[in-house]
């Protein structure tokens, strides 16, 4: 880790249940499925979902337009 990053302290740990309490997800609830300490942040499952365009491969050769979970800062969610 690099010098002079500080770890935040997350009340959540991954597989907990919350709910999100401010943001656009308001009232929305989920599983954790990662925790990034360092950034204080979270990915919850259903929550905070964005599109994500990926470019083709030859796995699929015509791209693609993937919705995934981004994080939220742990300060917007409780436990519950």
């Amino acid at each position: 880790m690099k010098t002079g990053v500080k770890k935040l302290k997350v009340h959540v740990k991954k597989n907990d249940m919350v709910t999100v309490i401010s943001g656009n997800d308001k009232g929305k609830s989920g599983k954790v499925l990662r925790v990034y300490p360092v950034k204080g942040r979270v990915i919850v499952e259903g929550v905070n979902i964005r599109k994500r365009h990926m470019r083709p491969t030859q796995s699929s050769p015509q791209g693609q337009i993937i919705e995934r979970e981004f994080p939220v800062h742990a300060s917007n969610v409780k436990k519950g």
